[in-house]
């Protein structure tokens, strides 16, 4: 099988196994392709993306827009705070304005659950999910896992925890979701107030005992604390919880097995991971954003090849 199950990326929980595997031997090409001097195909030339932004972004807006440039795509750039969004046009209307300009797909992240699928049901456009509230965050998800097999040698069988704000985290939401269909175990770990109730319906366990939860396992994924989606204290202080859920050097040497570390970005350093923990050799925080822009090629070429002409 070489094409995907799906017309659009909405989420983790609608692909298969098959996705997944199709997705990571793509960007494995693309990986290749990226470290060459000359680090464009023209695999997409006749394809017109829009990136579409209501929510701020650094990394995610950069690195899919360098991977459509680098498929040689038309890109156009859209940002909410500097469109007639603010005038008060609908979602609808703004996407079918750009889609009449002939697009072909659109990347978005939006601050509503749902926005992307929403979408997907009501104009004519492959959609790529850059991250809807605190919902999913598929191609973050994917990279992370690509980058757990390109370090461990496989996804299957690992022991992987994931800590902090679980709460708010689509990150942490899709993670799960990718982790579990390819066999990982997966555990979360932060206080009490930043784990949903029913967390464990998804086949997770948790663990309040940061100690505890890198003991056991092979990879940690630092999440940071999403300070702009509380609207109530969850915890008492920052310094409380650097004391009692913070990654630092000290805790990193003093276990029995040398473990991976991740972080989405963007890094809260002294907050939940310290800087002599990000910037050793046990983090692969760099590996992942270079491995973003190959999996997000992946998922572009795989969903534009099949667009009909």
């Amino acid at each position: 099988m070489n094409e995907l199950s799906v017309n659009h990326l909405l989420g983790i929980k609608y692909l298969n196994q098959n996705d997944i595997e199709l997705i990571f031997k793509t960007a494995d090409h693309f990986k290749e392709v990226i470290n060459r001097p000359i680090k464009k195909v023209p695999s997409l030339r006749d394809i017109t993306i829009a990136n579409l932004f209501f929510e701020n972004s650094t990394r995610t807006r950069l690195s899919f827009e360098l991977a459509e440039k680098r498929l040689s795509a038309d890109v156009i750039n859209f940002s909410a705070s500097s469109s007639s969004v603010t005038k008060g046009e609908t979602l609808i209307d703004t996407v079918n304005n750009i889609l009449s300009m002939k697009v072909d797909m659109v990347v978005m992240r939006h601050p509503n659950p749902g926005a992307g699928i929403f979408l997907s049901r009501n104009v004519e456009a492959s959609i790529i999910n850059a991250g809807d509230g605190t919902h999913e965050h598929p191609t973050q998800a994917l990279l992370d896992s690509y980058s757990i097999r390109e370090k461990l040698g496989e996804v299957k069988g690992k022991k992987v925890v994931i800590v902090g704000d679980i709460l708010h985290s689509r990150v942490a939401l899709s993670n799960i979701f990718a982790l579990r269909l390819q066999g990982a175990e997966v555990k979360v770990c932060g206080p009490k107030t930043l784990i949903p109730k029913h967390i464990e319906s998804l086949g997770v366990k948790v663990e309040t005992n940061l100690r505890k939860a890198l003991e056991w396992c092979d990879v940690a994924n630092m999440l940071r604390v999403q300070n702009e989606r509380m609207e109530i204290s969850y915890f008492p202080s920052t310094r409380e919880y650097t004391q009692q859920f913070g990654l630092n050097k000290q805790i990193l040497d003093s276990l029995e097995k040398k473990i991976v570390v991740m972080h989405p970005g963007p890094i809260n350093r002294g907050v939940e991971i310290t800087s002599d923990v990000a910037d050793s050799k046990q983090a692969i925080i760099l590996d992942q954003v270079q491995n973003g822009v190959a999996i997000r090629m992946a998922v572009i070429y795989l969903l534009a090849s099949k667009i009909k002409p």
